[in-house]
């Protein structure tokens, strides 16, 4: 065994994370190498000192965004790069399988797997079973629900199709007053990787901006979503309740100080002409009048500034 490989996987070791036969091996090498020795020895105290600090349960928004920038990434990454890597280098992923049992066994379960499907095509045709389709009946637990494929309204009625995976692909039926179908759309809003799927949740949920829990995620939408359309969408659907939603005022200023996009910043800005003797909105509008990188925002934020009485 190299000082390379213990280097790379010493931490997993402090932290129980190699299987056994991997773990013996490193116990072997560092009994010999006094530097691996060393290094091991400040891993055991660093995981020490960090399992004395109190730990801190994330918010459920910093978990949400988390969960779709991960997406996000996953979905632009090259997907040549592994199998580039299991073609032209096997001896760099076998000698991985010596130390990973649980690889080894996954890669077998795979091979099985793909086995009953060939199977399953030869012998019962290449026909794939239809999503299953379910009347909105109750609420959908979220822990059940792996990622929603599709929303679409049906033209010249009131019923919301949506597609959404589970174990299987599943389909759920019904107007925007059902539970279940409101359920869906402020899952698929926060947590779909498809940003047309964002888009056509988020757009169903204006209807209902009146709803806290839909205005919740139309927030959410304005302050984290990759999409601009996304957020534009949002907006508009929050205009009417930056007088009497706090919240929403807030996120407004958030998105004309901070939002990557001039449209939206301009939308933003228009949305709190009708607050702008407000304090925090003020201070907000002396801000941008200053130091803004914007000719227009700078403009428009002296123009409104201008039209507040003084202040004694």
């Amino acid at each position: 065994m190299k000082c390379e490989w213990v280097q790379q996987n010493v931490l997993l070791y402090v932290y129980d994370e190699l299987a056994d036969d991997a773990r013996y091996e490193l116990e072997e090498h560092v009994t010999r190498c006094a530097e691996c020795a060393r290094e091991l020895g400040r891993l055991r105290e660093f995981h020490s000192a960090m399992k004395a600090v109190p730990v801190r349960e994330p918010s459920p928004n910093l978990v949400v965004v988390s969960r779709m920038r991960l997406q996000e990434s996953l979905e632009k990454t090259r997907q040549n790069g592994f199998w580039r890597y299991l073609v032209l280098e096997p001896a760099a992923w076998l000698r991985q399988i010596r130390f990973a049992p649980a690889l080894a066994a996954a890669i077998f379960i795979a091979g099985f797997a793909g086995g009953v499907a060939t199977a399953y095509k030869v012998v019962g045709g290449s026909g794939v079973p239809a999503p299953a389709v379910a009347e909105s009946s109750g609420p959908v637990a979220e822990s059940t629900i792996s990622g929603i494929r599709s929303v679409s309204e049906q033209p010249g009625s009131s019923q919301i199709n949506i597609q959404y995976d589970t174990v299987l692909s599943q389909e759920a039926q019904g107007s925007l007053n059902d539970r279940r179908i409101q359920q869906l759309l402020l899952f698929a809003a926060r947590n779909t990787y498809n940003p047309g799927v964002r888009m056509d949740s988020v757009d169903l949920l204006t209807q209902r901006a009146e709803d806290a829990n839909v205005r919740e995620a139309l927030i959410f939408a304005l302050r984290y979503d990759a999409n601009p359309g996304v957020r534009f969408k949002a907006l508009e659907a929050l205009k009417a309740y930056v007088k009497s939603d706090v919240r929403v005022r807030d996120t407004m200023l958030e998105a004309l100080l901070n939002d990557s996009n001039p449209g939206i910043r301009t939308e933003a800005l228009r949305s709190v002409q009708g607050v702008r003797a407000d304090s925090s909105v003020r201070a907000v509008l002396q801000r941008l009048a200053r130091e803004d990188d914007s000719k227009y925002i700078r403009s428009q934020a002296r123009t409104e500034l201008a039209q507040l009485p003084e202040i004694d």
